[in-house]
């Protein structure tokens, strides 16, 4: 029963986050996407406290791969998806939370994965906001612009967000290593192009919190 209610309860906090989105088209589009791509990480929050079987937490993140894709094709969310080519994103998205839960789910923990939901959502999301509203020198990896005001938002958020987590997790020396994630979760969301930060930084920040218990 536990289990169902989470569904239910995740299922009814996606539609709500659509449908806000729809709302904050007014403000721009990219804003929008992001504010999707930021609420949509607290979908963990809700496993964390509800769910506890696999194969339970797979069904959301198995259908939106499946839902992403169709979007990414046939344009189907608009609100999700760039007029621009910028990758496969938001299906890199659904792929990352579906292989967190995996790791985390067959761990008995789903709190390995808070981590690197938390910060691909808001260290990620934020760091493409404030990179844009916020003048500051830009730099290129790869073909992709940067800015350093974007890099330093993702980092500032990823430290918290570790410190935070760590420290509910009980890990020793957690500011240290949350120091360390932060910085290694910075260089993959500045060097990973074409979206595929939505899949480098969750699984890695996963892997480390694992390492750090």
């Amino acid at each position: 029963m536990k289990n169902l209610v989470g569904i239910v309860i995740s299922v009814v906090y996606i539609v709500v986050v659509f449908v806000l989105s729809k709302f904050m088209t007014k403000k721009g589009e990219e804003i929008s996407r992001k504010f999707i791509h930021i609420a949509l990480s607290n979908i963990w929050i809700i496993y964390c406290l509800f769910i506890d079987l696999l194969w339970v937490a797979c069904i959301l993140p198995a259908a939106f791969i499946v839902i992403n894709s169709l979007s990414y094709k046939f344009k189907i969310f608009k609100t999700m998806e760039r007029e621009e080519n910028d990758g496969f994103g938001t299906v890199y998205y659904a792929i990352s939370i579906l292989l967190v839960t995996i790791f985390s789910y067959l761990q008995s923990n789903p709190m390995i994965g808070t981590t690197g939901m938390l910060i691909m959502g808001y260290g990620d999301g934020f760091a493409a906001i404030f990179g844009k509203k916020v003048k500051s020198k830009e730099y290129k990896i790869l073909g992709t612009t940067k800015s350093i005001a974007g890099s330093a938002t993702m980092f500032v958020f990823s430290l918290v967000i570790s410190c935070v987590v760590f420290y509910m997790i009980g890990i020793e020396y957690f500011i240290l290593k949350a120091l360390l994630t932060a910085v290694i979760a910075t260089l993959l969301e500045a060097v990973s192009v074409k979206g595929l930060d939505n899949i480098t930084v969750p699984i890695m920040v996963t892997v480390m919190t694992y390492l750090f218990i």
